[in-house]
């Protein structure tokens, strides 16, 4: 049975390339500004949302302090704090602690938080006061922020403040502060202070700690005192 010949298929129309973004949402000449010209976006009232977005991140990959009080000026901004954090996080100068810094007393909420974050990050002693009393703050997300900033900070004051709160708070908070607690005895400990780091442990183990932070203390007295590199 002789079979019929069938059609070619016929050719598909081309797809559409799909439009270019408008000029306010293209981030291509963004990434190769100076500062100064990122700055010029930060501050200029009719730059899109979009446009100072991208010059916060590309300021941070510069790490130009000239642009801290360009950056600090949005920290209250809801829909671009977090970006000027992301801009101030990676700058060395101190200027960017001091704008953090402020923002404990201007901010609320989770800008507030955001910014507790990010000082954790940079580990800046100097804001150790204001966030140990922000531990006994009404804002309970707030207090288990400051006390995880602590703990990431580091060092003998933080280390006190620390064992006070252990004393003074309850329930989340204090779970959270007891797990501040132990990341404070690391980096005591690789900050080689080893007696402190193991007086913050011996804190963390007793009976009435929250029972996760007082397994893990007890398991880091252990390592201690049995490792062949300890004190002889």
């Amino acid at each position: 049975m002789q079979q019929t010949a069938q059609p070619a298929p016929a050719p598909q129309p081309a797809k559409a390339k799909p439009p270019a973004p408008p000029p306010e949402f293209q981030e291509g000449d963004i990434a190769r500004m100076d500062a100064a010209a990122l700055i010029r976006i930060l501050t200029d009232s009719s730059s899109p949302e979009f446009q100072k977005a991208k010059a916060c991140q590309r300021i941070g990959e510069l790490g130009a302090k000239e642009a801290v009080p360009a950056l600090s000026a949005l920290l209250g901004n809801e829909h671009l704090s977090t970006y000027a954090r992301y801009g101030l996080e990676p700058i060395a100068d101190p200027a960017a602690d001091d704008a953090l810094r402020a923002g404990l007393s201007k901010l609320k909420g989770n800008l507030l938080i955001g910014v507790i974050n990010s000082i954790g990050k940079r580990r800046d002693a100097k804001a150790g006061p204001a966030l140990a009393a922000m531990i006994y703050g009404v804002d309970a997300d707030v207090a288990r922020a400051a006390a995880a900033a602590l703990g990431k900070i580091g060092g003998v004051s933080s280390k006190k403040e620390l064992q006070a709160a252990l004393a003074k708070t309850k329930g989340m908070t204090r779970m959270a502060v007891a797990d501040a607690a132990l990341v404070c005895a690391e980096r005591l400990l690789a900050e080689g202070k080893r007696d402190q780091a193991l007086a913050l442990y011996a804190s963390l183990s007793a009976a009435d700690m929250p029972k996760p932070a007082r397994l893990a203390a007890m398991h880091g007295i252990i390592r201690e005192e049995t490792s062949v590199s300890r004190p002889r």
